[in-house]
């Protein structure tokens, strides 16, 4: 196991219309100029945000819409140019020698899609997907699939586990991850209108609750929302974070592993083995 493991998170823009093939290329290009950033950082790993290359809207997607919501209309969706965005980011990946996590809609046969995240290994190769689990109402009742399964994996040693969208609300879906001993938790989360501080607060929270260390990966779109793209350490503090102002960017941190440690997490199940037996 090396020494330390350098990751990044960014912070770019959504695009909301994935019928607009022109779109989806606008922002594959700003996700590849970011690995590129990544790369040039020195990253074994860089982590993007749920909608990086498209965060389908609600009313683009409506069958009844766009005054009135409704059923998505997926077959809308150009689906050839997001597969093409994704196979080029493959093979970025590849050529920079870098892991990549990057949510996309993930089109599912004769169902809804799910919302999710790809892991793409250096050897630009997806290697794991993860579904979001806790879907918001829209989400639920006109959109997407529901996914039912935690997903790890590990990077020079370290373990990391994947959490999108609303996820982020739900403390029990970081027990879950720390039960399965991941010591970094990648968050996806968009959302381009409103207040957001309270995402902040929960990222931290969950850091410092479950000793690990926490990438939560923003979109731009929003400066005024109170929520920044970052690295939360196992103390709840922010390690680094990108730019106040929304504009894309890479925020780097270094997780060394001699700070790994398993004492908080077994004293953790020790504990909850006594009070449950």
């Amino acid at each position: 196991m090396p020494e330390f493991v350098r990751i990044a998170t960014t912070q770019s823009t959504v695009r909301e219309d994935p019928t607009d093939a022109t779109l989806l290329r606008q922002s594959g290009d700003e996700v590849r100029t970011l690995m590129r950033e990544a790369a040039a950082a020195g990253a074994r790993l860089v982590h993007f945000t749920e909608g990086a290359i498209c965060f389908p809207s609600k009313r683009v997607m409506s069958s009844t819409g766009p005054d009135e919501i409704g059923p998505s209309d997926w077959t809308k969706a150009d689906w050839t140019a997001l597969q093409s965005e994704l196979d080029q980011i493959a093979a970025l990946s590849r050529e920079l020698g870098l892991w990549t996590v990057i949510p996309s809609v993930h089109q599912v046969p004769d169902a809804r899609p799910h919302n999710s995240m790809y892991v793409v290994s250096d050897q630009g190769k997806v290697v794991a997907r993860y579904d979001e689990r806790m879907l918001s109402t829209t989400k639920v009742t006109w959109m997407y699939s529901t996914g039912k399964h935690p997903v790890t994996f590990e990077v020079d040693g370290v373990r990391i586990g994947l959490a999108l969208g609303l996820d982020v609300l739900f403390p029990e879906l970081f027990t879950e991850y720390d039960r399965l001993g991941t010591d970094l938790v990648l968050v996806s989360y968009a959302s381009a209108t409103g207040r957001n501080d309270h995402i902040d607060v929960q990222v931290r929270g969950a850091a410092a609750n479950n000793t690990c260390w926490i990438s939560l990966a923003a979109t731009g779109n929003n400066p005024d929302g109170g929520l920044v793209s970052g690295v939360a350490g196992p103390r709840g503090e922010w390690l680094t974070q990108c730019a106040a102002d929304g504009t894309p960017s890479v925020a780097v941190a270094e997780l060394h592993t001699d700070e790994l440690t398993t004492i908080g997490r077994d004293f953790r199940s020790r504990t909850r083995e006594r009070v449950n037996s």
